[in-house]
């Protein structure tokens, strides 16, 4: 199972949010820079690199920061947050990024990130659902829709998405411990799906348990940064 540090920008810093509330910020680091590269000097290969500016703004402002980090370290990032446009995605991609990490647009424009997968190709692409009760939410979590996870899932599927993650709402930033029942359920009825958990990660033993249930991936956020899991914990998994 992969380990996925996320660094979440605000300004050119790196925070954490709660709840995926603006204001319930903390910042962690005014440098993402030496952050992505102890994660590097722990082995971790991955990284998730969210723009929470663009996600506001609907458009990607904090490239300048993916450009650092891809030219300064080796690390795999998937990049997301603003991409609307296929100049977005281009920018990204040009700045360094290997995933373009996508969400509402999945949601509110099918039509578009689908000329994008063949623009692009599938592999390129990592799709992320955010979910409250099981239905997507979208726009930073801020408007709830009554898709239901699993369809939306399958038709990606159906489309050739290959890599997803999937957020609860409810359990991101709180510590609280990841949606492990959710996360079997979706892996149940997608096994060839490549499928990574986000939110709610509080302790190595969550960890274990997610790799247990069959996730190929995790993303791994305030846990890190509040050090309830040290990166030394990650080593056996990179």
């Amino acid at each position: 199972m992969e380990i996925i540090p996320a660094i979440d920008i605000i300004e050119g810093k790196c925070v954490r949010l709660t709840h995926g509330d603006y204001q319930q910020k903390k910042i962690y680091n005014k440098n993402p820079l030496e952050v992505a590269l102890q994660f590097e000097d722990a082995g971790v290969k991955r990284l998730h690199l969210v723009d929470l500016d663009g996600a506001k703004a609907g458009t990607v402002k904090n490239w300048k920061v993916l450009e650092t980090i891809a030219a300064k370290t080796s690390l795999i990032i998937d990049f997301g947050g603003g991409i609307k446009s296929e100049t977005d995605v281009q920018i990204i991609f040009d700045s360094g990024a290997f995933f373009a990490t996508v969400g509402s647009i999945a949601v509110k424009e099918e039509e578009r990130f689908t000329d994008w997968l063949k623009i692009f190709g599938n592999g390129r692409f990592l799709l992320g659902a955010d979910v409250k009760k099981e239905k997507i939410t979208i726009s930073g979590w801020q408007e709830q829709t009554d898709i239901w996870i699993y369809d939306f899932i399958q038709k990606y599927i159906d489309k050739g998405v290959e890599k997803m993650f999937c957020t609860d709402v409810s359990k991101d930033g709180a510590l609280e411990g990841p949606s492990t029942e959710l996360y079997k359920r979706i892996i149940e009825q997608f096994p060839s799906l490549h499928f990574i958990a986000s939110g709610g990660v509080s302790s190595i033993e969550d960890v274990y348990q997610l790799e247990e249930i069959g996730c190929k991936g995790v993303i791994i956020g305030k846990a890190i940064y509040e050090g309830q899991i040290r990166l030394s914990q990650l080593k056996s998994f990179v």
